[in-house]
């Protein structure tokens, strides 16, 4: 029997938006005291329920804001869900928002032992490391220059090359092999798919989904934060063909029926 990597219990994430401008803390803690302040609930994510197995790659599908960025940050932590509960099982490598954690006035030497240090790896385990990060970064000199003088490819660069110096037990990408020029997006596909032969479980959003389907052998589509289905990635990618098929075709005739109102 495969075991279990994550397990997602009717998972909810709601956020309050504000109904109304605020100028000023000052302002909005005036409005908070006389409970003043009105809000929007929007759910995010609305129950979730989940079981991926260890060692599965899922793609995970969805047009924008149907919460797939909110889904791995709820996995990876950074987010407590409003209701329902999340089990993992193994250590977890976040690849959300490369760079995140640099601090701009250090260079990218500082930089590769503050943002290990962020992801919790030591310092002896950074120097060991050290060359290979630099390597695989391709910056060379570059290690030297303060980050706020870098691209935002060379961040990310960097950001990827730390995060992926552990072979963790699941891995979670958001968009990151889209980082960088095309040579290093293949170089950086390539040690991802190094990874899996330590059966690592992997979370993946991609809006190529050419790119899913070469990585991953688990896929689910979600729509307006609830899970639409989740299974093989042969059995799921039609489903979602289709469904940007007729997305596209309603979008189509909306842009036709203003075209006419116009004339």
């Amino acid at each position: 029997m495969s075991k279990k990597a994550i397990v997602l219990n009717h998972v909810g994430m709601k956020f309050n938006l504000s109904k109304e401008k605020v100028d000023s803390l000052k302002e909005y803690f005036i409005k908070a005291f006389r409970h003043e302040l009105k809000y929007n609930e929007f759910w995010a994510l609305k129950d979730i329920n989940l079981s991926i197995n260890e060692g599965d790659r899922v793609g995970i599908l969805g047009l924008n804001g149907a919460g797939k960025s909110t889904l791995l940050k709820v996995i990876a932590g950074v987010f407590k869900p409003t209701e329902g509960t999340v089990e993992k099982h193994g250590k977890i490598a976040p690849l959300l928002e490369l760079g995140a954690g640099f601090d701009k006035q250090y260079t990218g030497r500082e930089n590769i032992y503050l943002y290990g240090a962020v992801l919790g790896y030591s310092k002896k385990f950074i120097d060991e490391k050290y060359d290979e990060i630099v390597e695989f970064s391709e910056l060379g000199e570059f290690i030297d220059v303060p980050v706020k003088n870098y691209s935002s490819g060379m961040r990310s660069r960097l950001g990827f090359s730390i995060a992926t110096v552990v072979s963790p037990k699941i891995l979670i990408l958001d968009e990151v092999l889209s980082v960088g020029d095309a040579k290093f997006r293949r170089k950086s596909e390539q040690k991802v798919m190094s990874m899996f032969d330590d059966v690592v479980t992997v979370l993946f959003v991609s809006h190529s989904l050419a790119q899913v389907k070469r990585l991953c052998n688990k896929a689910m589509i979600l729509d307006h934060g609830r899970l639409v289905t989740y299974g093989d990635i042969e059995t799921v990618v039609p489903v979602y063909q289709e469904m940007i098929g007729e997305k596209k075709s309603e979008k189509a005739r909306k842009k036709k029926a203003r075209s006419k109102t116009i004339q």
